[in-house]
């Protein structure tokens, strides 16, 4: 199994800049496919930025595209999550997440990742 933390959640304005990390042990995380979703107040988990196992692919939603960007360092056992232009509405619990050992592809999907984080706060105000 893997352990995922997170960190490098706050409280920011409208504009600035955060970069959330993802620590993994138990095993690295060369084998999986990462990604991180968000829960805002009120919503349901959603997909924001996944990655495959090395780093030559990532998606994101379309609401973050141009403003967030996924990276990787296996050696590490770390992913993180750049985030600029930050808007009031990227506030939200932010998870990072691990699909199954050699899964193929990032998916937009919670219900296909095996292991979470406990999630980072991110505040945004206007």
């Amino acid at each position: 199994q893997v352990q995922l933390v997170e960190s490098g959640g706050g409280l920011v304005q409208a504009g600035d800049s955060l970069r959330l990390s993802c620590a993994a042990s138990g095993r690295t995380i060369s084998s999986y496919v990462m990604g991180w979703f968000r829960r805002a107040p009120g919503k349901e988990r959603d997909f924001v930025a996944g990655i495959s196992r090395i780093g030559g692919s990532t998606d994101y939603a379309d609401s973050v595209k141009g403003r967030f960007t996924i990276s990787r360092d296996n050696a590490k056992n770390t992913v993180y999550l750049e985030m600029k232009a930050l808007k009031p509405e990227d506030t939200a619990v932010y998870y990072c997440a691990a699909r199954p050992a050699y899964a193929v592809g990032t998916s937009y999907y919670a219900g296909q990742y095996n292991y979470w984080g406990q999630g980072t706060q991110v505040t945004v105000s206007s």
